[in-house]
């Protein structure tokens, strides 16, 4: 609207820039419409569209204003016919606002114009001093033309734009809806991984428990045969020959010394309470040897039960710990185990620097991995070997290694080895790698398995960072 006011003022000075009557010359009446009458008409309808934009009225006014600029235009050319043309490119751009209505205003207010100037004063509209009284017919025809391009094409584009809006909220809601369903299956998920690592601790706490268990079990088997041949041996006490001697002495007591002088049985009592005692000394002695055996057994029990609540009561506490010990730890709760079923466990430690973790942590692996040895083992022929290495890789990472020449791991089983419920075991559950695979991850280590095959061993390698 202001850039058409300017350009309505150049016109007007470029085409009647001033009047002369006889000497005297003033300015041309068209330079002051185009001042005044333009400002007006640009200056309202700029002032609506700030203070008051997307409102009806503001868009009628600004149509009512721009066809009235082009009427003011067309007078200020003398009615040039390429001026009418500034009406259908208002047109045009008040199609803009793709609201018939719009248009329908700037129609009637562009036949009104042309009706009333057509009348009385045809020289500024068609810049002719006379004109046909139907000529704005005609004008007004074109623009009835131009409407109804118009209309067809705003109406097509409100349906297009409807679609559109409608694609996009359909659009909207899907991502909504997908926005909703990833936020409840991430939450679903994260429960879901809290539950699994959780169920994958309380399965290695499990498993180091059930060893524990296991090897309590076989030095109780020990107890047991302890204290059946114990009682063996009391059995085979005579304590029935005792009795008789002292029923014996006891009827003789008058005349003890005469008794065991002349009577044969007397004279015979020295030899048979001597050869009692020695017969009495052999059952003594095998009852204090497995009483020792017992004793022993019992201690080793309070040792494992005791090594097991200590490493328990740590769970979570990171703590500055020596290697050597640890493994020997380990190796010390399944010694029973390891005994009962002729496994040879060779230690290769090598000097390393102290470990700063979780203990209980480190040895719910290191259980598993000694238990998971001796079960391939069971079904080996020959010499049942283990060896426990321990030592310091190139990159400063301690490497425990669990080495058996047990029953090895066929190629398929080594890279789903450390999943979830995945076990060789006829009566595992699979929980044991995995969570130790979790714990080694949990203390910035790894837990890694190799195997050349079926029937050449296995080694399982658990790698943690070291205490600078």
């Amino acid at each position: 609207m202001i850039a058409q006011w300017l350009a309505g003022i150049a016109a007007a000075l470029w085409i009647s820039p001033k009047t002369w009557i006889g000497d005297s010359s003033q300015v041309h009446i068209h330079v002051w419409a185009a001042i005044l009458l333009g400002g007006a008409l640009s200056g309202f309808p700029v002032w609506l569209a700030r203070s008051h934009p997307g409102q009806a009225l503001t868009r009628h006014v600004i149509a009512v204003a721009q066809v009235l600029t082009s009427a003011l235009l067309i007078h200020l050319t003398g009615g040039r016919i390429e001026t009418h043309f500034h009406i259908f490119g208002s047109l045009a751009f008040l199609a803009f606002y793709r609201d018939w209505r719009v248009l329908a205003t700037a129609t009637i207010v562009v036949a009104g114009d042309h009706l009333i100037r057509d009348l009385y004063w045809p020289q500024s509209v068609f810049g002719v001093l006379t004109a046909s009284s139907w000529r704005w017919v005609e004008h007004a025809g074109w623009v009835l033309f131009e409407d109804v391009i118009l209309f067809v094409a705003i109406r097509k584009m409100l349906q297009e734009m409807s679609e559109i809006a409608l694609r996009r909220a359909t659009l909207e809601g899907s991502h909504v809806e997908i926005e909703r369903q990833v936020v409840e299956r991430t939450a679903e998920l994260n429960k879901t991984q809290a539950e699994l690592l959780e169920t994958s601790r309380l399965a290695g706490m499990a498993e180091v428990a059930t060893s524990v268990l296991h090897n309590v079990g076989n030095v109780l088997n020990s107890v047991g045969v302890s204290a059946e041949l114990a009682t063996s041996k009391v059995h085979e006490f005579r304590t029935g020959s005792l009795k008789n001697v002292a029923e014996l002495l006891q009827q003789n007591s008058a005349d003890l010394p005469a008794f065991l002088a002349t009577d044969p049985r007397g004279k015979m009592l020295p030899d048979y309470l001597l050869k009692l005692a020695v017969h009495l000394a052999e059952p003594q002695q095998a009852i204090l040897q497995e009483m020792e055996m017992l004793k022993k057994n019992i201690d080793h029990i309070k040792e494992i039960v005791a090594m097991q609540q200590r490493y328990a009561r740590g769970t979570g506490v990171v703590e500055v710990i020596s290697v050597a010990d640890l493994v020997e730890d380990s190796i010390r709760i399944n010694t029973a185990s390891f005994t009962r079923h002729e496994v040879n466990v060779d230690r290769e430690i090598a000097q390393v620097p102290p470990l700063k973790t979780d203990r209980h942590k480190v040895m719910q692996i290191l259980v598993n991995l000694l238990s998971n040895a001796k079960h391939a083992l069971d079904q080996s022929e020959g010499d049942r070997r283990m060896t426990v290495r321990v030592s310091q890789n190139q990159e400063g990472m301690l490497e425990i290694a669990v080495i058996d020449n047990g029953t090895g791991i066929a190629p398929e089983n080594l890279s789903r080895i450390f999943s979830h419920g995945f076990t060789t075991k006829k009566l595992g559950h699979g929980f044991g790698l995995h969570s130790g695979a979790l714990a080694a991850k949990e203390l910035g280590g790894t837990l890694k398995a190799h195997s050349d095959g079926p029937g050449l061993g296995a080694t399982f390698t658990l790698t943690l960072p070291l205490e600078n």
